[in-house]
């Protein structure tokens, strides 16, 4: 199950790709002009993905996503649209995943949980990384 969460203009500012979704096959998410692929499989026992390799390439990034993964836990996703409105909260646990796109996002951790995140690199530090929103999931990190 895959559910999109669009602001008031249209923008779709994130995917949630929930845990139950089991859909057979190789499924891209994200749209093929996204500067981040990010693909849903689910392959039968015995099934092969074939050894392989990516040739290198020059990629212009103009704009940074993100892929969230809830290994283990409960939190809640904050999304915002580009003026920092906050436009849904979404309840995410074990092995759901969401992708910011677009707008602005922040957690809040509702348990223990671990996460693994992916974006594009590399990382700047905190003080060029990220520009604080006002909100619920804004309050000082760790």
């Amino acid at each position: 199950m895959l559910e999109r969460i669009v602001s008031s203009e249209g923008t779709l500012l994130a995917l949630i790709a929930r845990s139950g979704n089991q859909e057979p096959g190789v499924h891209f998410i994200s749209r093929p002009d996204f500067p981040l692929q990010l693909g849903v499989s689910t392959y039968p026992a015995g099934g092969i993905i074939r050894s392989h390799r990516h040739p290198p390439r020059i990629l212009q990034i103009q704009t940074v996503q993100e892929v969230i993964h809830i290994d283990s836990g409960r939190v809640c996703a904050d999304v915002y649209d580009g003026d920092g409105n906050l436009v849904r909260s979404a309840e995410l646990s074990g092995g759901d995943t969401i992708f910011f796109i677009d707008g602005g996002h922040g957690l809040r951790i509702l348990e223990r949980t671990k996460i693994i995140e992916v974006k594009q690199g590399t990382y700047p530090g905190p003080s060029a990384d990220k520009v604080y929103l006002g909100g619920p999931a804004h309050e000082p990190e760790g």
